[in-house]
């Protein structure tokens, strides 16, 4: 008998009709002689439809109430998910994230989980109950709701396999697993049969939305094996693992594209110690993750300071600047909303010379100009002009002949 906890997507529960098909392959599973703990997103475009309804009532929700709004949809799918399960005659509760125990901190739609009281999971599961949860959500220790942004059902099925040693996570989407690159771009583009959690991580990172950044780290920390699979489909998915345990470390495994940033400059500040530093403390205090950083060369005893954020973070970025310009003693808060982020990832680039320099001589023959890079061992990344966004994908993707990576699409 396995453990076995699966994600399901909001578009793998968009209806009735998947509803019961997600609710088959749960029963198969378990009739397997698996236990099963099921982790379920908000009907299809519910939480979208909530937000562009708080939209119609106030531009400046109060976040607590923000998120007892938006974590309600989970609340609906987990419910009509163990109605339709219990229809196939097997035993089955569902729970919310407070009722699992998923205790988070008290940052509000960006709430990370600090621990999970798995008492009554794993009471449910001794009963030989298959137990849905609502993904997206916790409580703090003040009991009230909290959500975990984006993609927070991924992180609730990581982190709940976590806490039960879970043999397996399967996070099942409308992809059938992770490819070199967005096949609606690409039509070349491969599905990879598997990747390392580093790779994984990075496009996460970098805009691949196969898998939330924090549920690959997670997975990484406590050594949980990944599967990304598709509900729609029984085609084989990809694996992530530990890097050592891949058969072929390939030099580029893909290529990510992020069109959800926004450039911000402050030009003209004092070349002093300390500048860059009470920009950056400030943005953190206010959980604003910055990603690209460039600090160019002094001018006339001034400096300027140029970095990217998530575009959901840019109305408050912005805010926070415009009120530490007195502070700073800039000249002048610039931005730009028409970019986009491309990158490669790949394990090998460690020990292969001469990769960035490929990716630069891609862009290039597209005549495509760079605006900001940066790099770690394991991934390069450019900001480009938004509109050459698609041309660079493909034209990086066939530099590097990803088309001969992986397996055919299914």
């Amino acid at each position: 008998m396995g453990l076995i906890v699966q994600k399901y997507g909001g578009t793998s529960v968009g209806n009735a009709e998947r509803i019961k098909r997600v609710a088959n392959r749960i029963v198969k599973r378990k009739r397997a002689g698996n236990q099963v703990v099921a982790v379920v997103s908000a009907m299809g475009d519910t939480t979208d439809e909530l937000i562009e309804l708080v939209g119609e009532i106030t531009d400046n929700p109060p976040r607590r109430e923000y998120d007892m709004l938006i974590s309600t949809g989970e609340q609906v799918s987990v419910s009509l998910l163990a109605m339709a399960i219990h229809e196939l005659g097997e035993d089955v509760i569902s729970l919310t994230g407070p009722q699992v125990g998923i205790i988070t901190d008290d940052i509000h739609s960006k709430a990370k989980i600090l621990e999970i009281k798995s008492e009554r999971l794993e009471k449910e599961l001794e009963e030989d109950k298959i137990v849905i949860v609502a993904g997206f959500q916790g409580v703090t220790i003040n009991n009230d709701i909290t959500t975990l942004g984006r993609g927070g059902s991924d992180t609730t099925a990581v982190a709940v396999a976590t806490a039960i040693n879970a043999d397996l996570c399967e996070i099942y989407t409308d992809v059938d697993g992770v490819y070199t690159t967005d096949p609606r771009v690409v039509e070349e583009a491969k599905k990879l049969p598997e990747i390392s959690y580093e790779e994984m991580l990075e496009l996460a990172s970098l805009g691949a939305n196969v898998l939330h950044p924090r549920s690959v780290e997670i997975a990484k920390e406590y050594n949980i094996k990944l599967a990304v699979k598709s509900s729609f489909c029984c085609n084989p998915g990809t694996y992530i693992k530990e890097v050592e345990e891949l058969e072929n470390n390939i030099v580029v495994s893909g290529v990510a594209c992020n069109k959800g940033e926004v450039k911000l400059s402050v030009l003209g500040v004092p070349d002093q110690p300390g500048i860059a530093s009470k920009v950056f403390i400030k943005l953190a205090e206010e959980s604003i993750n910055v990603d690209m950083i460039i600090q160019n060369v002094t001018y006339d005893g001034v400096n300027d300071i140029t970095f990217t954020v998530d575009e959901e973070d840019f109305k408050q970025t912005k805010e926070v600047l415009e009120a530490m310009k007195d502070e700073l003693e800039y000249r002048e808060l610039s931005f730009d909303t028409d970019v986009a982020k491309v990158s490669i990832v790949g394990a090998g680039m460690v020990t292969n010379p001469g990769v960035a320099a490929r990716m630069f001589e891609a862009l290039a023959e597209e005549d495509i100009n760079i605006g900001m890079i940066s790099t770690s061992e394991i991934k390069v990344s450019c900001l480009i002009a938004r509109d050459k966004a698609e041309q660079a994908v493909q034209a990086i993707h066939s530099k590097f002949e990803l088309d001969k990576l992986g397996m055919e699409n299914d």
